[in-house]
């Protein structure tokens, strides 16, 4: 009979509802869940696999990252000769994450991107890269190509004369034409965005992810960063996603350890020290600077925190 006590047990010899059980109460209190998925258990054929992959559900993972939990578990516990039920995948090499750089990386961008601010229009870029926030963001919504154009070289001018490095949400190709640092795209925009011409054009690029296959996907075009979230709960936008927590986002910045990362969603001042706990260089911000009192303050201290936590964290 399998030792239930023991977590690590032999490749030939797993019991389901012991191994199950056993992954579950090695990590359901670190990632937080409480909900476990709606999605119906059907039993594979290899035995790490499957109690892996039961465990992720019973915890609350959708079905796409389960899988992909439970692959990388199999392949972590053919790479060490045992099954573990308390060592979380984290292995990039499990996930069949290759080495950076690759023939089809973009351009690098810095490891720490420290506070990155997320901003509805060029007036606000000027404003938060003359405050001195590192790394910006231009989210501006419209249907409007002209109005793109002019907001997009708006803040490309905006930042000049300033260390600010400009990403310009989803206007991928007014981003080129106006000499933007980089361009940031939701999983949505891999399915219409001209990749190459960005890399061509010598843009960095970022990536939104919400788990571990959009973390597995962005990873296959070797972007410059990945953004990982929403961590904490967001009224900014629908999100199709429940909130990861901080316990998914140290697990992801470990399998993702090679990419400069950034955090996203919900994130303010009080939740910082657990957001770069988990090791990730940058944390974005949206409402926290927008709706603050005095952003140009805000920024200073929330950007004078991130150096401090990642200077501890090292």
């Amino acid at each position: 009979m399998t030792n239930t006590q023991n977590p690590q047990q032999t490749l030939e010899c797993i019991d389901h509802d012991s191994a199950v059980q056993a992954i579950i109460s090695a990590h359901q209190r670190a990632f937080g869940l409480e909900t476990a998925s709606t999605a119906v258990y059907k039993p594979a054929h290899n035995a790490i696999y499957n109690a892996a992959n039961d465990a992720c559900l019973r915890m609350g993972f959708i079905e796409i990252d389960a899988d992909c939990v439970a692959k990388a578990w199999q392949s972590q516990a053919e790479r060490t000769g045992r099954f573990d039920a308390a060592q979380w995948p984290t292995e990039p090499s499990d996930f069949g994450i290759q080495p950076l750089p690759r023939k089809n990386s973009f351009a690098p961008c810095p490891q720490q991107l420290g506070l990155y601010a997320v901003l509805p229009d060029a007036a606000w870029v000027a404003r938060m890269a003359r405050a001195g926030v590192p790394t910006v963001q231009l989210r501006f919504k419209s249907e409007d190509p002209a109005a793109v154009a002019r907001e997009v070289q708006a803040a490309v001018k905006a930042v000049q004369g300033t260390d600010a490095l400009l990403f310009i949400n989803d206007h991928w190709q007014a981003a080129i034409d106006a000499g933007a640092y980089g361009v940031h795209l939701g999983q949505e925009d891999l399915d219409i965005a001209d990749l190459s011409a960005i890399r061509q054009a010598g843009l960095r690029l970022g990536l939104s992810t919400h788990g571990y296959a959009e973390m597995m996907r962005a990873d296959t075009h070797a972007p410059s960063y990945i953004a990982m979230g929403a961590v904490f709960p967001t009224t900014l936008k629908r999100m199709v996603t429940a909130a990861q927590g901080t316990g998914r986002l140290g697990a992801y910045a470990s399998v993702l350890r090679d990419y400069p990362l950034v955090a996203i969603g919900g994130i303010d001042a009080a939740r910082l020290p657990d957001v770069m706990a988990s090791g990730v260089g940058s944390a974005a911000v949206v409402r926290a600077l927008v709706a603050a009192a005095d952003p140009e303050a805000e920024a200073s201290r929330l950007q004078s925190e991130i150096l401090k936590l990642s200077a501890q964290n090292l």
